[in-house]
């Protein structure tokens, strides 16, 4: 499936010969019979060590056995497009380290990737191994239905440069990475390796001597609901997922990542520090498996002679786009749907209600046309298979499931109203509405409710001030520092436990409330106990934890956590500290400065910053220098900021991405021409209250759901929450400049400025041009298509073709027959350039015999 193999094994081979011989002097030249010899080695190893972590995990799965540790090392994986994307990756940076071995071995110096290609070599690699596909920018259309709505992937959302914010594209880097050998491996991978002139501490000590904290410790935070901590990791879902590596072993000798203290790639192991906690036995290690790397980054970059070193990739757009509710590529966004009928609906379970309300359907095709594992959610005699959604983690836990459930009931709340209002609509039409309608609400409700209450008065005075237009200049993508450490911090306002009260915000009498722990990958619970109402109760009527210095991170999140291995509980503190080395986070210090703010050079200044010498002291003791700390323990160190959840490190970084994800996106909800003016009025009104009583039989709630109330204080019948009008979405079929829209028999339209589209009703095909545009004499420029019926009329069927088939092709098919995507001019392309690299790597695998 990666595009990779061809170029590789022909041009490398041809150019690293070529070039050996005029630079190699007296050295033995490599020679093409080496190059495809590494070449083909790689493409193997990769090969087998994914299809040996598929065989496990398919076994596994056939077991219906499954621990949440096994689903959540399942759902790390890349699947589909991303899959192809990261195997690429991967691909190429094992040919590299074949190829660099070799030369220090025979020829005593390092690979030098100038002395090597030239840059026209360079960009021929790019191009034909599918890396510089990914980062050409697609062509954008630009009509006026076209550009009515955001693609599902984003691109073209900003026209000069039509990649920046779209799914499968790196993460942006506001400082250069940090890394221990310059480009690639993380801070801490050679032991006693020195750092700023000191060693780095292991972060499982850290953890133990600066996070610890039992779960009967924590201190409740009487300010904000435990649903403003959901809503943090509700968006954060919406902004950034970075996928692991493809296998679970090291490529080079299939040693298992989790059950190894083996320090190779994709394996960077938590070692355990003595006198540890939990874990007496140093010789195993918490497993962890590093991010994959983006095409053309890290080896990968060394080759290209790419200043940019290692970086990783953000698989989920960064916009603001509720793609967790309808997914990031076209594939998965279709499937998502309900296309039996013309009501522009989300698919729903067949199978469960929740008192007649709606939950997500069961994701049951263990191998399907996205590459989801379906059902793996069987974990024991009352499991159910797995729920699907726009993002993979719909089923970690039953908060994050709870909302995604409710935003699924609004969607299909919004597209039932916008029909009956406009019958005229297409299916597409009324899907798209409402899913542009919810994009808006999201918006508003994060930047108008919930960001003000993290990062303070202040910063957002700075950050988000009145809104001045879409600024094309500005990258709107997630930055690293933010999806790898700043936005974690919501990880210490997670309570030990996920609460279930009843009608009066008790605890539940019959579903009590579970340890967290006991919530990973039971999506079973959801539909055998209780349903929706009483986890959105505790959700709104319980607090969230409340961060401080001397209380962390409870042993619920520190020693019970699952998420690589069946036997060993993880560290959600490690695991950040140790990710954000991973993705060559540089440290404390210099996001301090990044942000204007005073770097602290010993432990008197941290002490001060921190007003707390303790806690400075223990840093210093386990770091030795400011610089070194880690910078998502550094930011979660400092104290509230006026107003906010978290200090000025993180106010600073949390407000700068917020303002990008506003300013830099063309499809923002106050952006001119994306509402009208009445439209936008109308979106002012909503909020997260109003969503929950419109979607769960909960009556009383908080005015302002992230705000904690005491029950009854506070509390609002739902028909005191405003709702939102959408009359202003009810379009006026009657009056144009050219009078009545003219009705097709058997069709839908829409209308966009002067022009109208039809479209079809199932079993019908189009017969003329689908557009008639109203002309300034107060003309119709063409007379309207037809919809007749094939079969009726004696037409044959239209051959539908498929992307191999050519451009104009349709993929996939719904189940009423309709054309849901055209093949592009690069749809084909890519397809042509795949069949001739399988060919191409075929033939160096069957030359393995003949060559020996």
């Amino acid at each position: 499936m990666a595009p990779l193999w061809s170029v590789y094994v022909l041009l490398t081979a041809l150019v690293l010969l070529q070039n050996f011989k005029a630079h190699a002097d007296d050295d033995k030249p490599l020679g093409s019979p080496f190059v495809q010899r590494a070449v083909r080695e790689a493409i193997e190893l990769v090969d087998k060590a994914y299809k040996e972590t598929r065989v496990s995990q398919k076994q596994q799965l056939s077991k219906r056995s499954l621990k949440p540790s096994d689903l959540l090392r399942f759902f790390k994986h890349p699947v589909a497009t991303t899959r192809v994307a990261v195997r690429s990756a991967e691909y190429m940076e094992n040919t590299l380290r074949l190829i660099q071995q070799h030369v220090h071995r025979v020829h005593k110096r390092s690979l030098n990737a100038t002395d090597l290609l030239t840059a026209a070599d360079l960009d021929t690699i790019a191009r034909v191994t599918g890396c510089l596909a990914i980062r050409q920018p697609p062509i954008c259309k630009d009509d006026c239905f076209t550009d009515r709505y955001r693609t599902f992937t984003s691109v073209c959302n900003n026209r000069r440069k039509p990649r920046l914010g779209s799914s499968h594209t790196p993460f942006t880097r506001w400082l250069p990475p940090h890394y221990e050998d310059g480009f690639s491996l993380p801070l801490g991978w050679t032991p006693g390796r020195q750092v700023s002139r000191f060693p780095l501490p292991l972060v499982r000590d850290v953890s133990n001597k600066i996070l610890r904290t039992r779960n009967e410790d924590v201190v409740n935070d009487l300010e904000v609901t435990h649903l403003f901590m959901q809503w943090g990791q509700w968006i954060d879902h919406d902004m950034s997922l970075s996928p692991h590596s493809g296998s679970i072993q090291t490529f080079n000798d299939g040693i298992d990542c989790e059950r190894t203290c083996v320090q190779r790639n994709p394996c960077f192991p938590i070692r355990i520090p003595r006198g540890d906690t939990r874990i007496k036995n140093q010789r195993i290690c918490l497993p962890f498996i590093r991010s994959a790397p983006a095409c053309g980054s890290g080896e990968l970059g060394s080759l290209f002679g790419d200043v940019n070193t290692r970086q990783q990739m953000n698989v989920l757009t960064s916009f603001i786009d509720v793609n967790e509710v309808y997914g990031s590529t076209d594939c998965l966004a279709n499937k998502l749907r309900n296309l039996t009928n013309e009501l522009g609906l989300l698919a729903v379970n067949e199978e469960f209600s929740d008192n007649g309300r709606e939950y997500l359907p069961f994701n049951t095709i263990s191998s399907n046309l996205c590459g989801r594992m379906g059902e793996s959610c069987f974990t024991n005699e009352n499991s159910t298979p797995c729920f699907i959604a726009g993002d993979v983690r719909v089923n970690e836990q039953l908060g994050v499931l709870t909302f995604h459930t409710v935003f699924l009931r609004e969607h299909n709340r919004l597209a039932r109203e916008l029909k009956k209002m406009n019958p005229h609509w297409s299916g597409d039409t009324t899907y798209q509405e409402a899913r542009k309608i919810l994009g808006a609400f999201q918006q508003i409700i994060n930047h108008r409710d919930y960001v003000p209450l993290v990062i303070g008065d202040e910063a957002t005075m700075k950050y988000l001030s009145p809104y001045e237009g879409y600024d094309e200049s500005i990258d709107p993508g997630i930055a690293n520092v933010v999806a790898t450490a700043a936005f974690r911090f919501g990880h210490l306002s997670i309570q030990p436990k996920l609460f279930r009260v009843d009608e009066n915000y008790q605890e539940h009498p019959q579903f009590k409330s579970l340890d967290l722990h006991q919530a990973f990958f039971t999506p079973w619970r959801l539909i055998k106990e209780g349903g929706v109402d009483p986890l959105m109760r505790g959700l709104l009527g319980r607090p969230a934890k409340l961060q401080r210095q001397d209380k962390m991170l409870p042993d619920e999140l520190r020693e019970k956590l699952f998420e690589l291995t069946a036997h060993l509980g993880m560290d959600l503190g490690s695991l950040n500290m140790q990710r954000s080395r991973d993705h060559g986070l540089p440290g404390y210090n210099a996001w301090r400065r990044f942000c204007g703010l005073s770097a602290p050079r010993n432990q008197g200044q941290l002490s001060s910053i921190l007003r707390n010498r303790d806690l400075a002291r223990r840093l210093i003791d386990l770091y030795r220098t400011p610089e070194n700390i880690d910078v998502w323990l550094g930011a979660i160190s400092e104290p509230f900021e006026a107003g906010g959840r978290v200090g000025p490190l993180l106010a600073c970084l949390i407000g700068q991405q917020f303002k990008n994800l506003r300013d830099g996106d063309r499809f923002w909800w106050e952006n001119d021409g994306v509402f009208s003016g009445s439209q936008r009025q109308a979106l002012q009104k909503i909020s997260m209250s109003r969503i929950i009583c419109d979607n769960t039989r909960i009556e009383f709630l908080p005015r302002n759901a992230f705000k904690f109330r005491q029950y009854p204080q506070g509390y609002v019948h739902c028909s005191d929450i405003p709702k939102v009008d959408l009359s202003a979405w009810r379009e006026d079929a009657q009056v144009t400049p050219c009078g009545s829209v003219p009705v097709v028999k058997h069709a839908h339209f829409s209308i966009c400025k002067s022009s109208v589209r039809y479209t079809c009703e199932s079993r019908f095909e189009l017969v003329g041009g689908d557009t008639i545009t109203c002309l300034s004499n107060g003309q119709w420029n063409q007379e309207p298509p037809g919809c007749v019926d094939p079969q009726s009329t004696g037409h044959h069927n239209i051959r539908i073709k498929v992307i191999q088939g050519g451009k104009g092709g349709c993929v996939p098919k719904g189940p009423n027959g309709k054309c849901i995507q055209s093949a592009s001019q690069n749809d084909v392309e890519k397809v042509q350039l795949n069949e001739k690299n399988v060919k191409i790597k075929n033939a160096i695998l069957s030359g393995k015999t003949s060559n020996g």
